[in-house]
């Protein structure tokens, strides 16, 4: 039966070992990303794999098997198991060294080394050796976050059937700041070995594609990318929290002695609270001089507004977050140290974690939220602040750079580095009425609840499962084995065969450089064999200039199509055209090019007979889809008086004679030869004419996955290979 995996870090369970080690305890994890897939998870049909939280070696060799016992029976958990060295060498090394602070743009906090990598590569295949004990033809697994980048491609690469989704808890960078990763490449080709990757924001998703753009050289068409073995869709879901989790708790108001006695002691007074992770990317040492601006400005506030700093300890054995708690202690004893007097202490700092009723009985009381990170991923405190204020009241200071900040537009958006403008938006937040209070945080609510976690969750599994069924029904166009044993079977039967061929995208892959895409060994070997049949007709039809296709091919027995139709060499004849050439207008047209090739950095002309195709391959991918609408709309200005066409090939915009056509050229050599058994196989639109004269019977291929009036798709030009491999074998 087929299951659902999900892959993540850590297990959602904490496990607990007492120093006698003689035994163990096993507690659910409460919030994130375990409540979210909570309801799938308990399901019986998934199972989580993660790393148990502990290194392996303070785990006694007599509990590991009941440990694993427990863990799989009561929580659908399989444990990865990481000794003291592989935890910091693999989460404390690449993963928060590299990853984690330039996702955030930390340039300068950064480390790139080479056994940091390594053992971020040797991490992720500890997590792939336990999925191969579990994994099925039919799963559906679900990887989640930046610690496991490399996984999808490493299951696509070994489970090619399998169904898999990635999810982005972190910002994912522009590609200014992602292209400085030296292992950029893999890191991408890892994440697009996913059917589905997700991220928090429609930035994030944008920039990921425009990294495959510049960096890989991978188009997208509208988030759906065409991979070798599959497509990976690329889309936005924005992480929920449990909203009935907090309103309820809220509702129910349970009663804290320390929050109690919090509350009586500034009754009276505004109370801005701040809750966070100790952590550089939090901006928690700018928040607290934005209050200190406040406080400074608005003398009228003093000894009437507390700000609440909570700071849960993060990575506390790294050296970075030590000074960063020195750093935040020193900024809260300075602003205190300046503006405290008696009775009143204007900062209140918390280096600890609170529980769900302290944080819960904090957020009723808070008048202002105070969440200013520097780069957030999404950040849930924001959220689970709006669903604890069921009295509609509170609100909100949010960073522009906060995922949650796309969705909370009756925030106060301010930039986390502008304390000026954050003092303002604290002073807005306290006098804000109660009426635009309640309509603002009615606004959130209503947006949040319907957002939940557990919504964002089955939206993710849901649209994975729609992907795939969709792709299973493109599948079916696809040639399968036994489509093209019956297309062996035609054509070794068959008495005179016509095949024609493309040339770039579908005998050689697409090159940078037009130049660069010469024949290989093998196609020659493939087009000598083929040709040498006496009942074979080759013909390669092509948009390249006649004198490409005679240096590579003239010496062959085979016809050959220049410019798409414009020219034909018949086998042993010369080249001809049936075209009147005119090509005055071309001296008129030619500086307009190379206006927009002097615009468009790495675009070139290439200059035909009859036209010019200007390729855009190697410019910057944004800048060159500007100018090309631009360049299309000047040039249908021109060819209106002109028997032109402009047609747009992979990464090219060719202007032609309209007469000129593949499909034409095509008709004329069918009419010619008798043939009952014909093949034509192209990758882009240009081969769309040929497709569209072929006969009843014929076999037709599109290289890639895209809709065609071609009878079958093929993903690459090595397919076309191995069936010409096939064909040519010795029956």
């Amino acid at each position: 039966m087929a299951k659902t995996i999900f892959i993540s870090n850590r297990l959602p369970v904490s496990i607990g070992i007492p120093e006698a080690g003689d035994s163990f305890s096993i507690t659910a994890s409460i919030g994130g990303l375990a409540t979210g897939l909570k309801t799938v998870h308990e399901s019986g049909k998934s199972l989580w794999i993660g790393w148990n939280g502990i290194a392996s070696e303070s785990i006694p060799d007599s509990l590991r098997i009941e440990q694993e016992k427990e863990l799989l029976s009561d929580f659908g958990c399989i444990p990865v198991y990481f000794n003291a060295s592989t935890v910091e060498t693999f989460y404390e090394g690449y993963c928060n060294k590299t990853i984690w602070p330039l996702f955030h743009y930390f340039t300068e906090k950064t480390q790139w080394s080479d056994n940091l990598w390594e053992d971020y590569v040797t991490g992720q295949k500890q997590f792939l050796d336990v999925l191969r004990t579990v994994i099925g033809p039919n799963d559906t697994v679900w990887i989640h976050d930046y610690q496991l980048m490399l996984l999808p491609n490493m299951i696509r690469q070994e489970f090619p059937e399998v169904t898999i989704g990635f999810f982005l808890h972190i910002p994912f960078p522009s590609s200014e700041i992602f292209r400085l990763i030296p292992q950029r490449k893999q890191l991408l080709e890892g994440l697009l070995g996913a059917n589905l990757i997700g991220f928090h924001t429609y930035d994030y998703a944008r920039h990921f594609i425009s990294c495959t753009r510049r960096i890989l050289g991978i188009e997208s068409n509208f988030g759906r990318i065409a991979m070798p073995s599959h497509v990976a869709v690329v889309d936005t879901f924005p992480m929920g929290i449990d909203y009935e989790r907090y309103s309820d708790a809220s509702k129910e108001m349970i009663a804290n002695p320390d929050m109690n006695v919090l509350i009586e002691k500034v009754a009276g007074r505004k109370i801005i609270l701040s809750v966070d992770r100790l952590d550089y990317t939090k901006g928690i040492p700018e928040r607290i001089g934005a209050f200190k601006a406040f406080l400074e400005t608005n003398g009228e506030y003093c000894g009437k507004v507390h700000l609440v700093l909570i700071a849960a300890p993060s990575r506390s054995g790294v050296e970075a977050y030590q000074n960063l708690q020195k750093e935040v202690e020193e900024l809260v004893g300075h602003v205190n140290g300046k503006h405290a007097h008696m009775g009143w202490i204007p900062i209140w700092f918390f280096c600890r974690p609170f529980s769900f009723d302290e944080l819960v009985s904090l957020y009723r009381v808070s008048d202002v939220l105070l969440c200013t990170p520097l780069r957030d991923g999404m950040n849930l405190v924001v959220k689970e602040y709006i669903a604890a204020r069921t009295d509609r009241r509170g609100a909100i200071v949010l960073s522009e750079t906060a995922g949650a900040a796309s969705e909370l537009g009756e925030a106060f958006l301010v930039n986390p580095n502008d304390n000026a403008a954050i003092a303002h938006a604290i002073l807005q937040a306290l006098e804000m009425p109660e009426a635009i209070q309640a309509d603002k945080m009615s606004a959130m609510q209503k947006r949040i609840m319907r957002y939940s976690v557990q919504k964002w969750s089955h939206d993710f599994l849901d649209r994975l499962k729609n992907l795939c069924e969709q792709t299973e029904r493109f599948k079916q166009r696809f040639m399968k084995v036994s489509d093209m044993d019956k297309l062996v079977a035609a054509y070794r039967s068959a008495g005179k065969r016509l095949l024609v061929l493309d040339y770039d995208g579908t005998l050689v892959p697409l090159a940078s450089l037009p130049s660069q895409a010469i024949p290989d060994l093998q196609l020659y070997s493939l087009i000598e064999k083929l040709s040498a049949d006496p009942k074979n007709s080759v013909m390669i039809i092509s948009g390249r200039k006649k004198q490409e296709l005679d240096e590579w091919f003239g010496m062959m027995n085979i016809t050959l199509s220049a410019e798409h139709g414009l020219w034909l060499r018949e086998r042993g004849s010369d080249w001809v055209t049936s075209l009147s050439i005119d090509d005055s207008w071309k001296k008129d047209l030619l500086p307009v090019l190379e206006a927009y090739v002097d615009r468009t950095p790495g675009s070139f002309i290439e200059e035909k007979t009859v036209g010019f195709a200007w390729h855009y391959r190697n410019s910057e991918p944004e800048l060159a889809e500007v100018r090309l609408n631009e360049l299309r709309e000047t040039l249908m200005g021109y060819i209106q008086n002109h028997p032109m066409s402009i047609l747009s090939g992979s990464k090219v915009l060719e202007l032609r004679d309209a007469n000129a056509s593949k499909g034409t050229v095509l008709k004329k050599l069918i009419e010619r030869h008798e043939s009952d058994f014909i093949l034509c196989a192209g990758d882009d639109t240009t081969d769309e004419d040929m497709f569209m004269v072929l006969p009843d019977l014929s076999w037709s291929i599109r290289i890639g996955e895209t809709n065609t009036k071609a009878a079958y798709n093929m993903a690459s030009y090595r397919d076309i290979r191995v069936l010409f491999e096939r064909i040519t074998a010795t029956e």
